[in-house]
């Protein structure tokens, strides 16, 4: 359910932007066909809303000498006090783990990890991941190369 209210130019304007945030507002109006006042008036609004959180630079992390992307399935010791808070604390220091979720199925979490090569992921698997006390199990999938990932939310803007 939408806590606020778009039209369909509201939708456009989202879609658009997150095809291309650099879009220009000129550009933007145009492609929407509105003037570029309310134009920026109604992504001003968006943001306020909190529908548009931020932008960002896609930066390639090959490019960056980032080569290995593996995903974590990770089992908590639930035994353990604080179990869950004490986790999540310790994997938001590591700057390696890029995205955490909590699940459901064969883990209770699945962390998503970037770093330069696989010595750097043994590093960081041995020396930090597996010394966390509230680690019961970890399981890796290595990932060997990227099929889709698509930056547009999958919502009827039309």
């Amino acid at each position: 359910m939408l806590d606020t209210k778009l039209d369909s130019i509201d939708l456009k304007i989202l879609k658009l932007l997150q095809e291309n945030s650099k879009i220009t507002n000129l550009d933007l109006s145009k492609r929407i066909g509105l003037s570029p006042a309310p134009t920026l008036e109604r992504v001003k609004k968006l943001e306020q809303s909190g529908v548009i959180q931020s932008y960002h630079a896609k930066v390639d992390g090959g490019k960056l000498g980032l080569n290995v992307s593996t995903f974590v399935l990770v089992s908590l010791a639930w035994q353990k006090e604080n179990a869950l808070d004490n986790f999540i604390e310790k994997i938001q220091a590591i700057d390696e783990v890029t995205e955490g979720y909590i699940i459901t199925g064969d883990g209770d979490f699945l962390l998503r990890i970037i770093c330069s090569d696989i010595p750097a992921y043994e590093q960081l698997l041995f020396k930090k991941l597996s010394q966390i006390e509230e680690v019961e199990r970890l399981k890796t999938l290595m990932t060997l190369s990227k099929v889709k990932k698509s930056k547009i939310l999958p919502f009827q803007y039309e």
